[in-house]
């Protein structure tokens, strides 16, 4: 079988929970695995950097006695790293998702290939974020095992092109695993990616807004509250675009259509340091879907019923010509 059948047979819906940047926590992850889909965290959420070995094993052992209570499917789980060579917690976060096994591995920004070369060793899964085409080529060079489109309209640092026009560009020189993110937050929206020509898709705006997660009671609030106008994209918080939600801006005291001009590559330098904008929310332009906040595991249940009825409809119109 090929990686993505062999993933996608394990899990009961398509879909990879995005690791969200002091939003994910193990809690999170073992809910979204015990429901049968890929649950991950960024390593930077665990904090001192040996506080990773503890939260890993915590997740290992939950999703262990999962499987042996008979729980099926217990999804597979994964860990984001983003490359930075330099940084000072790189080389030991990249060291104990090995010493983990870590199934799946998420890489961003910067060459994934020494991660690659180490991950392979054991076996695991190496998928990079991706914005454009230029960048998939590189990673696809590097050896990874799959792409992630981040496409106009995911929450957080994302692309400014469409998933309908990245995907099939991609497509035209690719046929492995492809996760589609971009304002996907229902059933429909994850089977419409799949006759699109995805594989799998990459979720993370709705499982802010579930009783798990770690955002802040006025975060998952404000998810609620809001649609997609109230999204805005700007490379101001962190030097590279994202999607932010407009009221966390105003209530930092800025207005969002007038935000100041900043030197890009600064702001990227000051990466973590930048701890007086932690109160800048983001969110996918597909927050208008969301309605309430609940357990992780009645979302996939809603999630899995909407796809489940979504596909018996297209079904139905295939078959009417």
């Amino acid at each position: 079988m090929t990686v993505a059948t062999t993933l996608r047979s394990r899990l009961r819906l398509p879909v990879i929970c995005s690791p969200m940047f002091i939003v994910s926590n193990p809690e999170m992850v073992i809910a979204q695995c015990r429901a049968g889909i890929v649950g991950t965290l960024p390593v930077l959420n665990a904090r001192p950097q040996p506080a990773l070995d503890a939260w890993l094993t915590r997740i290992e052992q939950a999703l262990e006695s999962a499987r042996a209570s008979g729980l099926h499917p217990v999804a597979p789980h994964g860990a984001n790293l983003v490359i930075r060579p330099n940084h000072e917690r790189f080389e030991a976060d990249l060291a104990t998702c090995v010493a983990h096994r870590v199934p799946l591995v998420i890489t961003s920004l910067g060459s994934p290939a020494a991660v690659v070369e180490q991950v392979h060793g054991y076996g695991g899964l190496v998928f990079h974020d991706v914005t454009t085409v230029r960048h998939a080529r590189r990673a696809l060079e590097a050896g990874v095992d799959g792409l992630i489109l981040v496409c106009a309209g995911a929450g957080g640092h994302a692309g400014a092109t469409s998933p309908f026009a990245l995907l099939a560009e991609v497509r035209a020189f690719y046929d492995g695993p492809v996760v589609l993110a971009g304002a996907i937050s229902d059933g429909r929206s994850i089977l419409a990616a799949e006759v699109m020509g995805a594989d799998f898709v990459y979720m993370g705006t709705r499982f802010i807004a579930t009783q798990e997660s770690a955002a802040a009671p006025d975060y998952k609030a404000m998810l609620v509250a809001s649609s997609a106008a109230d999204v805005v994209y700007t490379p101001h918080f962190s030097g590279i675009p994202a999607n932010y939600l407009k009221g966390s801006i105003e209530a930092c005291g800025l207005d969002p259509a007038n935000l100041p001009v900043v030197d890009a590559v600064a702001v990227r330098a000051a990466g973590e340091r930048q701890q007086r904008w932690k109160d800048i929310w983001g969110a996918g332009q597909g927050v208008g879907s969301i309605h309430d906040l609940p357990p992780t595991a009645e979302l996939v249940d809603r999630l899995d019923r909407d796809y489940h009825a979504a596909r018996g409809t297209w079904r139905e119109r295939l078959a009417q010509g």
